[in-house]
């Protein structure tokens, strides 16, 4: 499994939480994913042979927000 976590600058309400972690949650090879509202990211944890980042952060953008990746 690999564990990430992404800045998500504009996330600021429990509609952009739910969003974010449908999308990302319904991709195949996601075990898990958690906004965090008040520090706009968001983790996940994934099996990276199933899925790649840049699905994942593709999900995301696709529900119209910005992704800054970190370590």
């Amino acid at each position: 499994m690999t564990y990430r976590t992404l800045n998500v600058p504009e996330i600021h309400c429990d509609h952009c939480a739910h969003s974010i972690e449908g999308a990302v949650g319904s991709l195949a090879g996601v075990e898990a994913v958690k906004v965090d509202i008040p520090g706009r990211r968001v983790d996940v944890r994934y099996d990276d042979a199933a899925v790649d980042l840049v699905a994942i952060v593709s999900a995301i953008e696709g529900q119209g927000y910005e992704v800054a990746l970190t370590q």
